[in-house]
């Protein structure tokens, strides 16, 4: 009897100590009492020996997951006495004096062959070739135990890898729908076929094992290295090199002086540029003895004319809106500036930038009063003035009655102080103030009394004037003097002006 069982699929509780075996019966000794199952799996792990031995003292409980059908029992004893005298190695488990299990190896040659555990049969071939003994213990058995485990998830899984990694020798292996000769492995085969070891109970000590790690020693260690390496091509090796953020200078640079213009005068009032630098300003007579000094030189009247009207014309047309509103597809929308000039150099200075700004597509209105007399440079600017588009007024009659984009002031001189008081000039006045434009100031004088139009800029040349809130906000332009030019005048003068040609100033 204990031959018919040969070949069939069993699970064996061992208890707590040993666990759950799961395994194909391969020998029943009813002398010794023992049973012997090939290929084995204990508590779901592959063991690594293909048979291990019971002993009937070891077992708490026994389960018939499956039995094998007819004709299979003589052949797979033969198969297993065949693959034991070969290369099969058999572990048999004992019982200790105080109940533990143990392992008895038994000797073998090798134990790497490949061992697979044959599929499932189906239930219906297997009434029909099982003895009606057979069938009455196999229900029993079944009704009991197999029938419940199927049920279980852990169970199936098993089940499905067991019965898919391995078939009979005998049995042909199915082509699935798909697949190239059937030769594609299961994919239950190829995430679970590998042997893995068991998982440890206790969890991973992280806080033991990183107290375990002596930071110190390794960057010492790595700093041996680097100094027997000559890795570290500067400095010394037990100072770490200094590090610098992406918006630091690596170059070390002196100390920055922001007051480098000084003059010889006491200053009544200062300015600052944006980077910091301090600019004073200065006297009326120095301003006048700078500018005398440097005609000397060079830098003439028709220079001077011609540099400032760049500049005032190039501050005059961002104010105006710049590229957002000087552009080829704004023609309709030509900004107009309303310029109010004396016959004086300064009036020369207003005409020199209305005929820049005519020449930048800006609508210019010139108004100039007629006098019998007029100086050289008015003249000269004049006829190039009347070359451009611009259009040039000698009555305020003529002057626009709705409000222009930028009215630009060189009325005021302060070598002409009588005429602040001639009509013209009150009347110009009133039409600035009546038509609320904004109103930039080129090169304004310093006057004890108050100024007939309020200046929400002003531009002064070279360096400024100690004006007042009556100017507005101050600019300073460039006007081309050199340095020696300053020193000579008795002016420690240093360029404020960097990249640029006109600067704003802050009251310091």
């Amino acid at each position: 009897m204990a031959t018919d069982w040969l070949g069939s699929i069993v699970s064996i509780n061992c208890g707590d100590s040993l666990g759950v075996y799961q395994g194909r019966v391969s020998a029943v000794d009813q002398v010794s009492q023992t049973i012997s199952l090939t290929r084995p799996f204990h508590n779901g792990v592959k063991c690594l020996v293909p048979e291990v031995t019971f002993r009937a003292g070891d077992i708490t409980e026994l389960k018939i997951l499956e039995i094998p059908g007819p004709g299979e029992n003589q052949h797979l004893g033969d198969l297993h006495q065949t693959e034991l005298g070969s290369s099969g190695v058999g572990y048999q488990v004992g019982i200790n004096q105080n109940g533990t299990g143990r392992l008895v190896k038994k000797p073998s040659s090798s134990s790497s062959a490949p061992q697979n555990i044959p599929k499932r049969t189906d239930a219906k071939h297997q009434d029909a070739a099982v003895s009606p003994q057979q069938q009455q213990c196999s229900k029993s058995y079944v009704d009991r135990h197999v029938e419940p485990l199927s049920q279980s998830k852990s169970f199936r899984r098993r089940h499905n890898s067991w019965s898919s990694s391995s078939r009979h020798p005998n049995q042909a292996t199915p082509k699935k729908s798909g697949l190239k000769n059937g030769q594609m492995k299961n994919k239950d085969d190829e995430c679970f076929g590998d042997d893995i070891e068991e998982i440890p109970d206790t969890d991973f000590d992280f806080e033991g094992n990183l107290a375990l790690f002596d930071k110190a020693a390794v960057f010492e260690e790595i700093d041996t290295y680097e100094r027997r390496s000559g890795t570290r091509s500067r400095g010394i090796p037990n100072e770490r090199p200094t590090r610098y953020r992406h918006d630091e200078n690596i170059l070390e640079s002196e100390p920055i002086v922001y007051r480098r213009i000084t003059v010889p005068h006491s200053v009544s009032k200062e300015f600052c540029t944006d980077s910091g630098l301090v600019v004073p300003s200065v006297s009326y007579e120095l301003h006048k003895k700078l500018l005398s000094v440097a005609e000397k030189h060079g830098l003439t009247l028709e220079r001077r004319l011609e540099m400032t009207g760049v500049c005032a014309s190039q501050m005059a047309l961002t104010l105006l809106g710049g590229p957002n509103r000087l552009n080829p597809k704004n023609i309709h929308q030509r900004p107009t500036v309303a310029l109010l000039c004396g016959p004086h150099v300064k009036g020369a200075q207003g005409i020199s930038c209305g005929r820049h700004l005519a020449n930048h597509d800006v609508q210019v209105i010139l108004f100039l009063p007629n006098f019998v007399k007029m100086l050289e440079s008015i003249t000269n600017e004049l006829s190039l003035f009347c070359k451009t588009q611009g259009q040039q007024v000698s009555s305020l009659k003529d002057l626009p009655t709705s409000p222009v984009d930028l009215v630009i002031n060189c009325l005021d001189c302060p070598e002409n102080a009588f005429l602040r008081d001639q009509p013209w000039y009150k009347a110009a006045v009133a039409w600035a103030n009546q038509n609320r434009a904004p109103v930039l100031s080129i090169d304004p004088p310093v006057h004890e009394v108050e100024q007939g139009i309020d200046a929400k800029w002003s531009l002064a040349l070279g360096l400024p004037l100690p004006l007042g809130e009556h100017a507005g906000r101050v600019y300073l332009c460039d006007i081309g003097i050199p340095q020696q030019v300053f020193q000579e005048v008795g002016i420690n003068y240093h360029s404020p002006f960097g990249c640029k040609f006109v600067i704003p100033l802050h009251s310091a």
